[in-house]
């Protein structure tokens, strides 16, 4: 593979995670209104965090599987790059259904299927690549965090989620 080649794979593998953050994002436009109007738990973070956290998860997560991709090529590594793309489906999904539906349930139904996913995927990831499934790992410790945070919301505020 081609130097050029590797570097337009990282380039497509940022491109599709800051696609899927856009996708969030837009969904999500005031979200920060929404969230400082909700009762949530003591050890919930402060919203200014979300942004930053999940800009670096997203740059981690592109250069996991693009390194899967170098490894493997798409053709191999066929059912992990296809599980990857499906857990950003459950992972854009979630801001649509909790920011702009403010649907607490279907929202921690969606996280926890993000969750399940990404354990399989880090399985996946570490039949060909353990470095790329190592650097899941802050993803699923997040994501784990974000799960308990959003069942905790969605019972703290019954009347608005």
């Amino acid at each position: 593979m081609t130097i050029s080649t590797q570097i337009t794979g990282l380039i497509i593998s940022l491109l599709i995670c800051f696609i899927v953050a856009g996708l969030g994002a837009l969904t999500s436009i005031n979200a920060g209104e929404f969230y400082a109007a909700l009762a949530k738990p003591d050890w919930a973070p402060p919203a200014w965090l979300f942004g930053p956290a999940w800009t670096v998860l997203y740059i981690i997560m592109a250069i996991a599987s693009w390194l899967v991709w170098r490894q493997e090529g798409f053709g191999a590594a066929q059912i992990a790059l296809s599980l990857y793309l499906t857990q950003l489906v459950f992972n854009a999904l979630w801001s649509w259904l909790f920011f702009s539906l403010h649907n607490g349930m279907w929202a921690f139904i969606d996280i926890s299927l993000l969750w399940v996913s990404l354990v399989i995927l880090i399985y996946q990831f570490w039949k060909i690549s353990i470095v790329a499934s190592i650097m899941l790992l802050p993803y699923i410790l997040w994501v784990s965090f974000a799960t308990m945070l959003n069942f905790s919301i969605w019972q703290l505020n019954p009347e608005l989620l």
